[in-house]
């Protein structure tokens, strides 16, 4: 079983909290929103398992070091991600390193290493570098390196994403690069049914996701279908953090789907 957390906006988190199995942070929503840091402390203190991001995706480069840091050492999170460079493996294992250096991070938090490269190469040397020499606790897979529509071109660059990253883990895990002992991320999603091919795939080592797919297309209000969907908004969960959002029948109805979709039930 996969452990799914969709993050969501603050006015339903605790509502969408019923129906994850742990809470996906963001790091550069709290300096600016102190309801936002007070619902993820509280998750905390409730006993709920946490990831804190860098805000990567949502920023386009990773949240400074040393701030990072500093909210790590707040929160104390269960795992949190060290800052990466979007695509460029070097820079990335570069500041994994000058993370590691500088002594940053919790003790009693886990350690997630960021996979990053342009080719499989690149995301192999990179995989290696945070296996077996950034003592990681656990490695995490992007949705949507430009790798994958290399890989698998398509006329649709969703359909490449979701079956890029298929392949990429297939090929990691033939050629002997995954360690199977050690837990996996998988970061965001293209298309929800992409899940499904881990579903009987014995990929023990693929321990959680995240993605606010279903929540963003459920407020946008479009519904998966039995396959999942075909397209994806563009529109980032951050930006509508602030939603007011009335009716959740939609939203859960989609979160539903991709739980069965992952998992089976």
């Amino acid at each position: 079983m996969i452990k799914i957390a969709h993050e969501s906006p603050k006015s339903i988190f605790n509502e969408v909290q019923k129906y994850t199995d742990y809470d996906y942070a963001l790091v550069h929503l709290f300096e600016e929103d102190k309801e936002y840091l007070k619902q993820f402390t509280e998750a905390r203190d409730a006993g709920r398992e946490i990831i804190l991001d860098n805000s990567i995706f949502e920023l386009e480069e990773a949240f400074d070091a040393v701030k990072f840091d500093k909210w790590v050492k707040k929160l104390k999170p269960t795992w949190y991600i060290v800052p990466d460079a979007l695509e460029d493996a070097t820079k990335t294992c570069d500041q994994m390193e000058d993370w590691n250096n500088k002594g940053l991070g919790y003790e009693g938090s886990g350690k997630i290493g960021v996979v990053q490269g342009k080719t499989y190469d690149e995301i192999v040397d990179c995989y290696n570098y945070m296996n077996k020499s950034a003592n990681v606790d656990m490695i995490a897979i992007s949705f949507d390196y430009s790798y994958y529509t290399a890989s698998v071109p398509h006329s649709n660059k969703y359909v490449s994403w979701m079956l890029g990253r298929v392949k990429l883990l297939g090929d990691l895990f033939r050629d002997g690069v995954i360690n199977i002992h050690k837990p996996h991320h998988l970061l965001g999603c293209g298309l929800p049914q992409e899940f499904s091919f881990y579903k009987n795939s014995d990929y023990d080592w693929i321990y959680s996701l995240d993605t606010s797919n279903p929540v963003v297309h459920g407020i946008k209000g479009i519904s998966y279908g039995t396959d999942g969907l075909w397209s994806k908004e563009r529109q980032k969960l951050h930006e509508l953090i602030n939603s007011d959002i009335e009716d959740t029948n939609l939203i859960l109805n989609n979160i539903q789907k991709f739980k069965w979709l992952t998992n089976g039930n």
